[in-house]
Formats: C-alpha cells, structure tokens, sequence
C-alpha cells in the first residue's frame, strides 16, 4: 500500500494520513450477535458504535463479545442491544494527532484501535498495525527523503542490516 503522508509539517505523518476511513461500524440498537458475527464475518476485533450522524456512542469489540458470553453463563442476558455491551468511553484522537503520539496512546491506553474524530463526528480509525505499517515506511524511505526521523532511527537501521 503506497501512503502520501500530508504530516505537521515536521515531517511526521498525522492520524489523517494513515487512518482508514471504509469502517464497519454498528448502530447501538443493533442485535448483539448480530454485532457479533459482523466483527467474526469481516476479521475484525472491535467496530465503532456511532448514531445517524456518525457521532462515536462507543466501540463494541472482542472484550464486549467476552462480557456477553461471561453475562450469559451466570444469568439471562439482561439486553439483546450492542450499547449494553460497548466499551462508553474508548480513547479517542483528532485527525492532527501525531504517529508518535499513537503509538504512546496504544501503549498506555491498551487498545488495538483508535477511533479518529473531526468535530465529534467519527472520520476514521487507526490501529496498531496502521502505525506499524506508517513506520516501517518512514524507515524505508527517510534516508531518501530527507525526512527527520529520530524515533524510528533504530527501525531504519535494524531494517538496513544484513540478515544472519
């Protein structure tokens, strides 16, 4: 996949630049097993739960799918909708927010995606992969390019050595 990375302006490529932007996502009145095999049918771990105006109500993922089954063995299901189960609070990020600041977010927020807002409507999403692909692309094509890349120097050289 070929990546026109638009960036700050320092040279680093901005959540805009690497999100997706063709998401599956779910309404929040949407049948639970329904949401479920959604996410098992297209591959996924976890899918946006927006309104009609596409604002971001929460993230239905593998760990919802696990509150399910966990309900379900100890007691009637008390709702059949995804909203009982999404997570209502998911770390969010702006379209300026920048690849290193995804990363540190993946790290300490410990999740696999971030959905991507413009005004509080949902534009987009990044995942840890999309990071991964940004960076080893930086690493790639800094030498070439001029572009500053200080944190992902030792990426450029593990990428340049010779395998053993």
């Amino acid at each position: 996949m070929a990546y026109t990375f638009l960036t700050d302006g320092a040279g680093y490529p901005v959540a805009r630049d690497i999100m997706k932007t063709k998401l599956v996502t779910l309404s929040p009145d949407r049948d639970v097993f329904e949401g479920v095999n959604l996410l098992i049918k297209n591959k996924i771990s976890g899918a946006p739960v927006v309104d009609k105006e596409r604002r971001l109500l929460g993230v239905f993922s593998e760990e919802s799918v696990m509150k399910v089954m966990v309900v379900g063995a100890y007691e009637q299901i008390p709702s059949n909708r995804v909203d009982a189960y999404m997570e209502l609070q998911p770390p969010t990020v702006e379209e300026n927010t920048l690849m290193l600041s995804l990363a540190q977010m993946f790290l300490t927020e410990h999740c696999r995606r971030l959905p991507v807002l413009k005004d509080g409507i949902l534009v987009g999403q990044v995942s840890r992969r999309d990071v991964i692909q940004a960076a080893m692309k930086m690493a790639r094509t800094s030498s070439s390019t001029g572009t500053p890349l200080l944190y992902l120097s030792a990426l450029r050289e593990m990428n340049d050595a010779p395998e053993v």
